[in-house]
């Protein structure tokens, strides 16, 4: 599982995670965030669950690689952007979890995780006519 951010990550609950944020350096055209994507694509490849509370450019950067991702929760929070990579994630046809506004955040990222979580490990409930 890869998450954008150490807040992510830390609001995760029994997982272990990859975060490469720290490895990441920025350029010309090129954020920390969205280098910190390309950085961990390299370590998990193809098929990994994104969890994105932070960035836009890091949702950016997963939609622009051949991640093929088997989840993607995108959440950044934020007046530029926010919304706008939101809408790519909606439009591109991964599996995903969303919201339509530029709110969201590292908390919200990893809640919609860990309720999705949460859900499939818990008993079905059986209901009594």
């Amino acid at each position: 599982m890869v998450v954008d951010v150490e807040m992510v990550a830390a609001g995760i609950t029994r997982r272990g995670t990859v975060c490469r944020l720290k490895d990441a350096r920025s350029g010309p055209g090129l954020t920390r965030s969205a280098h910190a994507v390309r950085l961990a694509y390299e370590e998990v490849g193809p098929g990994a669950l994104w969890v994105i509370g932070c960035a836009p450019t890091a949702l950016e950067e997963l939609l622009t690689l051949d991640a093929s991702p088997a989840l993607v929760i995108g959440l950044p929070v934020g007046f530029v952007g926010a919304a706008e990579s939101k809408a790519a994630l909606r439009e591109s046809g991964l599996p995903a979890v969303s919201n339509v506004s530029m709110k969201g955040g590292s908390a919200v990222a990893a809640a919609a995780l860990n309720a999705l979580l949460y859900h499939l490990a818990a008993p079905a409930s059986k209901e009594k006519s």
